[in-house]
């Protein structure tokens, strides 16, 4: 299963190592990352590989939105196909 991480919040030193530092503790594979930092707010997707992962969908939601709450930034993970759903006209 593939799954859309974004990441939305004040720019700072680590927020990409630390969000893949948690995708490899829970054995998730980062497929593709975009990043940008518009005046200072820093917003990135990645599209990560969960069929691999010692953690199920909701757990590692969870442990992601954690992550993000530690650095102030806002993490969300989204099912990939539900992503693509939600964002086709």
């Amino acid at each position: 299963m593939e799954a859309v991480i974004t990441v939305v919040g004040k720019d700072a030193v680590g927020i990409l190592a630390k969000v893949c530092t948690a995708c490899a503790e829970a054995n998730v594979n980062v497929e593709e990352v975009t990043q940008r930092i518009l005046r200072g707010t820093f917003a990135m997707i990645m599209l990560v590989d969960m069929s691999q992962a010692t953690l199920d969908f909701t757990a590692f939601s969870e442990k992601m939105a954690q992550t993000g709450q530690a650095m102030g930034v806002d993490v969300r993970c989204t099912r990939q196909e539900l992503y693509e759903t939600m964002h086709h006209i």
